[in-house]
């Protein structure tokens, strides 16, 4: 099937919060209907999904906190994936 495009500026669906869980040691996404354990680079892609920055700023964001180039492709499937699983506005 084709992949819905993604949003200029993606952001959190309305029915999800993302928060750190210290009892996991892990950030997670929380829904009404249970909770998403995500590793650290799905979390610091989620946690630039404001709505305010454009998907080439978190790209950018992204590929200096890790010191690498050519990640789009990776922060791309990640937020196609949250897209089809209703987390990504």
């Amino acid at each position: 099937p084709a992949s819905e495009p993604l949003p200029a500026c993606p952001k959190l669906a309305r029915l999800f919060r993302l928060q750190f869980e210290s009892v996991q040691n892990a950030w997670v996404l929380l829904y009404p209907e249970g909770m998403v354990q995500l590793n650290p680079s799905g979390a610091e892609i989620l946690r630039r999904c404001d709505g305010q920055r454009p998907l080439d700023a978190i790209v950018e964001e992204l590929q200096a906190l890790y010191q690498v180039e050519g990640i789009r492709s990776q922060v791309e499937a990640l937020l196609q994936e949250g897209v089809r699983r209703g987390w990504i506005d």
